[in-house]
C-alpha cells in the first residue's frame, strides 16, 4: 500500500503544473512536445479541467506563432471537451474550465482574422457573446470583439453613477476633448507601472485639453486577498487611487463592473485613446510604454 501511495504522490507531483510546462514549451514553439505532454496527462488523469486548460494554451501558442491550422485544431478540440464537461457542471463551477473555453473562442476568432476573415471572426465572436453573456467569459469575448472591430468606431458609453475623485463626464459630453481611458484594478501591478506614463502625458498635453479617466471596479477583496464588503473595498480602492494615481490631475474614476464587461476589460490595464470626435483610435489590453503611447496621443490632441 505504501508503495502505491508513493507512486501516486510522484505522479501528482509530476503533473502539478501541467499548464506551466505547456506554456514553457509554447515559448520554444515546441507544440509537438506540448501535445504529447497533454496526451500523456489525459491518459493518466482523464479529461480534467486542468488538461483542457493546458490544451487551450497550446491553441494560444500556435495562434501567437501564426500557425493557423494548428491553432484551429487545438481550439476546436478544447471547445469540444469543454462543452462535453459542461453537460455535468456549470461553466463557472470552478476556475479552469471557463479559462479554457474562453481561450478556445479567442483563438478561433483571431485565427479567422489571421486568415483575412475579420468580418466573419467578429460575427463568430458576437454569436459566442450571446451564448455566454451571463457567464464569467463575457468580458473576455467582448475584449476580442473590440480588438478586431472597435478602433475607428464611436466610443461606447461609460457608466458614471458611482465614482472616486472628480465627478466624471459622460462620454457624450467629452466630445471635443482628446481622452485616455485607463481601466485599472487595485491589485494590478502593471496598472501601477502605467500610472507614471499617464501622469507624464497628462502634464504634457493638459494645455491641449487631454482628459484622463480611470474606470475601476470592485473585486470583493482587498490587499493579500482579504475579503471585503462593498464599502470597505471602496475605501481601499480610494487609498490605492491616491497613492498611485493621485498625480494624474483631474482623473475621475467611475466604479462599475458593467464598464469592464461592456469595454471587454478582462486584462488590466486596458488603455483606450479617443479623439475629439468621440472615435476610438486605440484599444490596447495591457500596459504601454511612454514611447508606444505618445504618438497615438499626439495624433488625437492635434486633431
Amino acid at each position: 500500500m505504501k508503495s502505491v501511495i508513493f507512486f501516486l504522490m510522484l505522479a501528482l507531483a509530476a503533473w502539478a503544473d501541467l499548464v506551466g510546462d505547456v506554456r514553457a514549451l509554447n515559448a520554444k514553439q515546441d507544440f509537438a512536445a506540448g501535445e504529447k505532454l497533454v496526451a500523456d496527462f489525459r491518459k493518466t488523469h482523464g479529461e480534467t479541467p486542468e488538461m483542457i486548460l493546458a490544451l487551450s494554451w497550446l491553441g494560444r501558442g500556435a495562434q501567437a506563432a501564426k500557425q493557423w491550422d494548428l491553432a484551429e485544431r487545438y481550439a476546436q478540440e478544447t471547445r469540444k471537451l469543454s462543452l462535453e464537461a459542461l453537460k455535468k457542471r456549470k461553466l463557472d463551477d470552478e476556475e479552469k474550465l471557463p479559462l479554457a473555453l474562453g481561450a478556445s473562442i479567442e483563438v478561433q476568432g483571431h485565427t479567422m482574422a489571421g486568415r483575412n476573415q475579420r468580418t466573419e471572426a467578429v460575427l463568430f465572436l458576437k454569436e459566442e457573446l450571446k451564448q455566454w453573456h451571463d457567464t464569467s467569459i463575457r468580458t473576455r469575448i467582448q475584449k476580442n470583439i473590440h480588438l478586431l472591430s472597435l478602433e475607428g468606431k464611436p466610443s461606447p458609453r461609460i457608466e458614471v453613477k458611482e465614482y472616486l475623485g472628480e465627478k466624471p463626464l459622460p462620454v457624450a459630453k467629452l466630445k471635443g476633448k482628446p481622452v485616455i481611458l485607463f481601466f485599472w484594478a487595485h491589485w494590478c501591478g502593471d496598472c501601477k507601472q502605467q500610472g507614471p506614463v499617464l501622469q507624464q502625458l497628462q502634464k504634457e498635453y493638459a494645455d491641449k485639453g487631454l482628459v484622463v479617466m480611470g474606470p475601476t471596479q470592485r473585486y470583493g477583496y482587498m490587499a493579500r486577498g482579504q475579503d471585503a464588503g462593498p464599502e470597505e473595498e471602496l475605501k481601499y480602492i480610494e487609498q490605492v487611487r491616491q497613492q498611485y494615481y493621485g498625480g494624474i490631475e483631474g482623473m475621475a474614476c467611475p466604479v462599475s463592473e458593467e464598464n469592464f464587461r461592456s469595454w471587454g476589460s478582462s486584462t488590466t490595464p486596458t488603455v483606450v485613446v479617443v479623439d475629439r470626435k468621440g472615435v476610438v483610435k486605440l484599444y490596447h489590453p495591457g500596459k504601454m510604454t511612454y514611447e508606444e503611447l505618445k504618438p497615438v496621443v499626439e495624433s488625437v490632441v492635434g486633431g
